[in-house]
């Protein structure tokens, strides 16, 4: 560890300023992945319970009513964007036409709505992923030839005196990797947590525009829900 730590107090300006860069970015995508896991668990847990409260209810507004108690699962936001085109088509006297067609459209338009929300900022794991590597190769090449033009200047050359600088300037790509693997693996953890969460809020899509078409007649005046109109 000493000798580790030695090696970078001895690298170079450059050498210095890509370690900082990488621990910046190891720093900020396990804040980031701590962040998504709680966030993506709390998603996965409101709908499968949403979507079993669903399935239990005996009608539509007892359904929605336990919808309304969790505003932050993401059924809360696809019941909105159907619900208010439910209504929209209760006032324009056309239901059984516009029913199917315009309420399918909103129920996808609001599964990819809260996918897109659960995704965000995901990108940037997938970036540090991707560059961290390269960030650290970087900072190797940029030490290797610091070390060769050092030994330029040197009267007799051994392995003794090239393998310090050698050593200190793999240590940006060793700290490239390690800031690269956990990225990666946190990118795919959440990517099929993702698929999880989209494929229940596909589910209760399709569940609820069915409960729609069965007991339109009984809202003639449209669908109390969560203060939509």
């Amino acid at each position: 560890m000493d000798s580790i730590l030695d090696a970078i107090l001895h690298a170079t300006v450059i050498s210095k300023c890509v370690l900082a860069l990488l621990l910046f970015m190891s720093i900020a995508s396990w804040a980031f992945m701590a962040g998504k896991w709680l966030s993506l668990r709390s998603a996965q847990r409101l709908a499968f319970g949403g979507l079993d409260l669903f399935d239990s209810a005996d009608t539509l507004d007892i359904s929605l009513t336990e919808l309304e108690k969790n505003r932050k699962s993401p059924l809360f936001g696809i019941t909105c964007r159907a619900v208010r085109e439910f209504n929209r088509i209760t006032r324009t006297g056309d239901t059984e036409k516009l029913l199917n067609d315009n309420v399918r459209r909103a129920l996808r338009f609001g599964v990819d709505e809260e996918i897109a929300r659960l995704k965000s900022s995901l990108a940037m794991l997938a970036t540090t992923a991707n560059t961290a590597p390269f960030i650290g190769l970087f900072g190797t090449v940029w030490g290797i030839m610091y070390s060769f033009h050092s030994i330029a200047h040197m009267k007799s050359v051994s392995i003794a005196t090239v393998a310090p600088g050698i050593a200190e300037a793999l240590i940006a790509t060793a700290v490239g990797l390690f800031v690269a693997i956990p990225a990666t693996c946190g990118y795919n953890i959440f990517r099929a947590k993702l698929r999880t969460v989209e494929g229940s809020c596909i589910i209760f899509a399709g569940q609820l525009l069915n409960r729609m078409q069965h007991e339109a007649a009984r809202h003639p005046d449209g669908i109390r829900f969560a203060g939509v109109r």
